[in-house]
């Protein structure tokens, strides 16, 4: 019979470690029907009250104490180590997650043969969860999937069963609060199969340690660097459509008020076409970046290069691939444009009908070498990632068939 380890970090929870530990135990009996025994974990975070006392007095609790206090995650984690399941869950030790769901993820995860099932709180069923706390658990959910285009409700429940061989592809995570947000990002950046169960959610038991607005930003942020680290084009590459958006509505504006015969721009006319400039050779410098990002993820991670931004590569070839010809034409186009201007000029044009063409032709140029050195470099990185494959493939033994030995046997 399989062992599903149930650990509960616990920090300064008195008031509430009872009321779960009762709450769980019983679990027990629903869960040998699936042929699972119940093995119970609590992690004493460094706790200054009598957390640790409470939990020691049930029968068949095992408590770890952390001589200090290390964190959330770092408790789970903790747990995670000594645990001897198969299986292993964590719930929060304030009373808001209900243990009695554990049967029911458990189900889910054999039966759907999950890696990682999550009781999600954002999913239908009945939730006590304050109204800010809901807003920023939907924005997290949301950022999420846009950025592992895949639909994500809950992000940070802190209610979860897991597979035992999927901490190799989950680790490492956070010591903090935002282990959950970590473990959901890295979860689908690794493909693991995950599933969402729906949970109620109750009023926790004691005062609540999460801020609002400092644990939401940790939290945003875990989920934006962690993506970082699988797939740096997708998070880059829709900050720099953003930006080169806003630069193409300033152009477009301003090219409409040239072929209008307008040559004399008023000083906000002047500062939205500069910043549409800049915000223009940003937007195509973040997306060379988050592509040459990708090539470096791939060397080191010996993973095929992820593309697209839209979950699979829109292009064929993909369009890193275009960046040098595309680089040599632009550079070469700024370099005739700013000739034409030069010609322009000694012809007897004024600087008030020539600062167009030259202000094109600098940002052609420009943007045109920065493709050409990103192009080279992801040609660099691609030929370093296939070196190892090239060289192993090199040292195997031929097969027998259409080889001779020198001595024609």
């Amino acid at each position: 019979m399989k062992t599903l380890s149930l650990v509960i970090p616990a920090y300064n929870e008195e008031d509430g470690i009872a009321q779960i530990i009762e709450r769980a135990l019983p679990v027990g009996n629903a869960l040998q029907e699936q042929g699972l025994n119940l093995e119970l974990i609590v992690v004493d975070d460094g706790s200054r009250d009598h957390t640790a006392r409470i939990a020691s007095g049930y029968p068949g609790v095992r408590v770890i104490k952390h001589p200090m206090n290390r964190g959330y995650g770092a408790a789970i984690k903790t747990g995670f180590r000594c645990a001897s399941g198969e299986w292993l869950a964590f719930i929060d030790a304030d009373g808001t997650y209900p243990p009695e769901s554990l049967p029911e993820m458990c189900r889910a995860a054999v039966e759907r043969d999950a890696d990682l099932v999550i009781g999600s709180r954002m999913s239908g069923a009945h939730s006590d969860m304050p109204i800010t706390r809901r807003v920023g658990n939907v924005a997290y959910a949301l950022l999420l999937s846009l950025i592992g285009n895949r639909v994500v409700r809950d992000t940070t429940s802190g209610m979860r069963v897991l597979r035992r061989d999927a901490l190799a592809q989950l680790y490492p995570l956070s010591d903090g609060l935002d282990f959950t947000p970590a473990m959901s990002t890295r979860a689908i950046h690794e493909n693991l199969k995950t599933v969402e169960v729906p949970i109620p959610y109750a009023e926790r038991v004691g005062r609540s340690k999460l801020s609002g607005v400092r644990d939401g930003v940790r939290f945003t942020n875990t989920i934006v660097w962690t993506a970082l680290t699988y797939n740096p084009v997708r998070i880059l590459g829709f900050v720099s459509l953003a930006l080169l958006a806003i630069a193409l509505a300033v152009a477009s504006y301003i090219v409409s008020l040239r072929a209008s015969g307008v040559t004399m721009l008023t000083a906000w006319q002047v500062y939205a076409l500069a910043s549409a400039a800049v915000l223009g050779f940003a937007g195509i410098s973040l997306f060379s970046l988050g592509a040459m990002f990708n090539y470096l993820v791939a060397l080191f991670d010996r993973q095929p290069v992820r593309r697209g931004l839209f979950g699979k590569p829109i292009f064929d070839p993909p369009l890193d691939r275009h960046f040098g010809w595309v680089g040599i034409i632009s550079t070469v186009a700024g370099i005739l444009l700013s000739l034409f201007a030069l010609a322009l000029g000694l012809n007897g044009w004024e600087i008030t009908r020539l600062w167009f063409y030259l202000l094109a032709s600098a940002l052609l140029s420009i943007v045109g070498i920065k493709l050409s050195v990103a192009w080279l470099v992801m040609r660099v990185l691609e030929q370093l990632a296939q070196r190892e494959t090239a060289a192993r493939r090199d040292l195997e033994t031929p097969r027998e068939e259409g080889i001779r030995g020198t001595d024609g046997s």
